[in-house]
């Protein structure tokens, strides 16, 4: 069973705006809320695809047309992923720095290559094959290496062990203080995942779900850990760190591609990155992982990451290519009265442009129907595609003297939760209003 809390819509500062000192400003994001104990892969999966993520058990959505820097859900697919010439250097160094360069002369001798494969690796680069490469269970023996490298999924349980290198990250990266990077943070945002875990079957193989931790040990030590959670379609990473230690090693790098080969070789078909954030230059290294598509903020379709989007990007706070394509026909028919064809887009179908303003007016009472939010179901949609009363409420009290429009009542609660999670998610889930 699905069980969601809904938290309503707020306004809050963003920690990924900070002026050219690194420090952070007074700008604000605006995003929907739910909190949930339990959830399903397969409805995540829906509400990731609605351009939904997670942060310990709190769901959130941006609304992107009021956030001061839109985040837009990415994802690759894994089939059709070529690494860069950036990418196969930081796997290559990586495999060089764990087997060592006696181990390399010396297997090389005890194990020669053939004239067709050593042809065959001059001409092409096996993604899956260097990754391995370095692998303890996976190299040739004798001669040993010079380090021991292990990567193992493992469940998204607390360890002191994996606390350690999260505070060592925390601290080191992101600077936080030690009374910030806490056993209970690292609990709270990265361990014990509502996340239902389980096996299921995807092209005859076995196919894991829910959230794990994917572990980096170099001679038994835990240097990285990649915090993953694996749905019916896609390896969705969560988190990401690693000790201080092995900071030149670009391990951004080198997760990345663990993780899209995880994706490859569980037949999960996507790997998704997270939120593209075009206006952060921190985040915009997510679309080096190509071909590379984000999400449509108002028509939940997929654009491809290319020259043209970027440069819709560089000009505009808030892009949709669906709305792109709406204005350019407004352009070409020129069906308003008196107006040239060079329509520019003021955004006046969504009333209170900023985030502070959304969010004060959604205190005072204000229904997310009237405030619009990009992608939002509207009332007609739900009225035409789902009955309310269908939606699980967990102890449901004074349901029908309750109004669609007034958000105050259990009835304006659930109708604003399933236009943002969508008729898919709405009805496998039940809704605790206690």
């Amino acid at each position: 069973m699905s069980l969601l809390a809904p938290l309503g819509y707020s306004a809050e500062s963003c920690g990924y705006c900070k002026d050219d000192n690194g420090v952070r400003t007074l700008n604000s994001r605006a995003c929907y809320y739910f909190s949930s104990k339990s959830l399903s892969p397969e409805v995540y999966q829906l509400l990731v695809d609605r351009g939904w993520r997670r942060s310990g058990t709190v769901f959130y959505k941006p609304d992107n047309v009021r956030h001061c820097c839109p985040h837009h859900t990415i994802r690759l697919p894994v089939a059709e992923y070529t690494p860069t010439k950036d990418h196969r250097k930081a796997i290559n160094k990586w495999n060089r720095y764990v087997l060592g360069d006696d181990y390399i002369n010396e297997a090389t001798k005890l194990y020669p290559k053939s004239k067709e494969e050593k042809a065959r690796l001059r001409n092409t680069f096996d993604l899956t094959t260097a990754a391995h490469e370095s692998e303890y269970g996976q190299i040739q023996r004798p001669p040993e290496p010079a380090h021991r490298f292990e990567v193992t999924l493992e469940p998204d349980t607390f360890t002191m062990e994996k606390y350690g290198l999260f505070k060592n990250y925390q601290q080191h990266v992101h600077h936080e203080k030690a009374s910030e990077t806490t056993p209970g943070s690292f609990k709270r945002f990265l361990c014990s995942s509502p996340l239902h875990a389980k096996t299921s079957s995807n092209d005859g193989k076995p196919q894991k779900l829910g959230s794990y931790h994917q572990c980096y040990r170099l001679d038994g030590r835990l240097i990285a850990m990649g915090v993953l959670d694996l749905l019916p379609h896609c390896v969705s990473g969560v988190y990401f760190v690693y000790h201080s230690d092995f900071e030149k090693w670009s391990f951004g790098k080198l997760s990345a591609m663990r993780e899209i080969i995880l994706a490859s070789e569980g037949a999960y078909k996507y790997y998704y990155m997270g939120y593209y954030i075009h206006s952060c230059p921190k985040m915009r290294y997510k679309g080096e992982y190509q071909p590379s598509y984000i999400l449509d903020s108002e028509s939940y379709e997929w654009n491809l990451i290319n020259g043209d989007l970027r440069k819709l990007l560089d000009s505009k706070r808030y892009v949709s290519m669906a709305r792109e394509r709406r204005l350019k026909e407004t352009r070409s028919t020129d069906v308003l009265p008196n107006t040239t064809k060079d329509v520019t887009d003021d955004y006046s179908d969504y009333p209170l442009p900023t985030a502070a303003e959304g969010g004060e007016a959604v205190k005072r009472g204000m229904s997310l129907f009237d405030l619009k939010i990009p992608g939002l179901m509207t009332v007609d949609e739900i009225e035409e595609e789902i009955d309310l009363g269908q939606v699980a409420i967990k102890d449901l009290v004074a349901w029908d003297t309750g109004e669609v429009r007034k958000p105050q009542t259990f009835k304006g609660i659930i109708a604003e939760l399933v236009a943002c999670i969508g008729v898919d998610a709405a009805i496998d889930i039940v809704v605790d209003l206690t």
